[in-house]
């Protein structure tokens, strides 16, 4: 009975592609290539398809494929928790012929959802809160496949390898942009919310900037900044959680795909934090963000790195000296593309540092870059290829109160 009724549903649907994105203003870019329920089919059929597809459990209590303008008010957060169960259904996307109709079903629940968040004023229930958290992570939450990339790239800019695409990203896409605007609505009750998305569910998140996908991990690190300013409560940990994820790659794994993504939310963070500093970010910048430096594949996220430790020098200027300090610890002596990496961030610092400050590591400072000037490398003295003169000056100025002394 089931494969007959099936067998009488369109089977021809567009398939998911790389292409065709369209931007619905959430900074998620939605792919508009994926198939969906042909217009102007009668609820009739829409129902008998929906009960066909997907198990009675599932659309039990109220017709999920009904329109949220078809049902009074009083009934909309039920049809809400019913689409939300609805597409709890997971589909295999590496046959683009599989299962078709149903996955036009679910993507079109997706879209019903998305645009009901989008304008409702009424505030979700718990019901309502628990279903989307639920559907979330059924949908986002799994584990990727083994990498089939040979090891870690050699800490160039330019060694980025070939992205890889999610066959299936054209649902996670919406699920994704649901649980943004899910997160970001006035309607959700941060102290009801909070329940649901727990630590259990950020560590989880977190784990999935893992994702060899770039979209993914974009989506992922607009919803975290939303995730940490919705629930206050939630910080710390998840403060802590990213400090966890930082020092496994920089002391066990050198390998992961979303430093940059996690560098670029914490700058944002960090520049929200209040004066004086709390002892438990200074730690976070020593301990955390200075020993970033020394993996391989730095140059990938030296550019949100760099940001986050000169937005700590705005907020404290005394930490300069200990981070230029830091800094020389880890100083490349083998790796001259890391070595200019590392004079341009210098020279970046040395900017908001005080005389006195510089005066704390100036004698550990002058002996590195003496050793730059005798490198047998053209890169590292050469001063069209680093910013080796410039680093030297701004030395000079400091010590001297007179950039052009040193050269007299």
């Amino acid at each position: 009975m089931w494969k007959q009724l099936l067998s009488k549903l369109p089977r021809k649907s567009p398939a998911c592609g790389d292409s065709g994105q369209c931007s619905n203003g959430t900074g998620i870019q939605r792919t508009s290539s994926c198939g969906s329920i042909p217009p102007g089919r009668p609820a009739s059929a829409i129902r008998r398809m929906s009960s066909a597809v997907f198990p009675s459990s599932v659309v039990a209590g109220i017709e999920p494929l009904v329109s949220f303008k078809d049902v009074p008010n009083s009934e909309k957060q039920n049809l809400f928790v019913s689409k939300l169960s609805l597409c709890c259904v997971v589909f295999d996307f590496s046959d683009p012929n599989k299962s078709s109709v149903e996955k036009d079903i679910k993507r079109q629940a997706l879209l019903d959802l998305i645009e009901f968040v989008e304008s409702t004023n009424a505030r979700f229930s718990e019901a309502a809160i628990a279903a989307c958290s639920r559907m979330c992570a059924i949908n986002l939450f799994r584990a990727f496949p083994p990498s089939c990339r040979s090891g870690s790239s050699g800490g160039g800019e330019g060694d980025e390898e070939e992205p890889m695409f999610d066959p299936a990203w054209c649902h996670l896409q919406l699920v994704y942009e649901l649980l943004l605007k899910f997160i970001g609505s006035s309607s959700l009750d941060a102290k009801v919310g909070k329940k649901h998305f727990d630590h259990s569910f950020i560590v989880k998140l977190l784990n999935l900037l893992d994702s060899e996908d770039p979209r993914e991990r974009d989506c992922l690190k607009t919803i975290l900044h939303r995730v940490y300013g919705k629930f206050m409560v939630h910080r710390p940990f998840i403060r802590k959680a990213v400090s966890n994820i930082f020092y496994q790659f920089v002391f066990e794994t050198d390998r992961h795909n979303g430093i940059a993504e996690l560098l670029e939310v914490f700058g944002s963070v960090i520049s929200g934090f209040a004066l004086p500093l709390k002892e438990e970010h200074k730690i976070f910048l020593w301990r955390v963000l200075i020993p970033l430096h020394k993996p391989k594949s730095v140059g990938v996220y030296l550019q949100q790195l760099t940001y986050c430790v000169t937005q700590f020098l705005e907020k404290d200027p005394k930490l300069a000296s200990s981070v230029i300090i830091g800094l020389l610890r880890y100083w490349p002596i083998t790796n001259c593309q890391k070595e200019v990496m590392f004079l341009s961030e210098i020279e970046e610092i040395l900017e908001s540092t005080s005389q006195a400050e510089f005066q704390k590591c100036m004698v550990p400072l002058f002996r590195r870059i003496a050793h730059c000037i005798t490198s047998s490398h053209f890169q590292v003295t050469c001063p069209d290829k680093s910013n080796l003169i410039s680093v030297s000056v701004a030395c000079c100025s400091m010590h001297l109160n007179n950039p052009g002394a040193i050269w007299n």
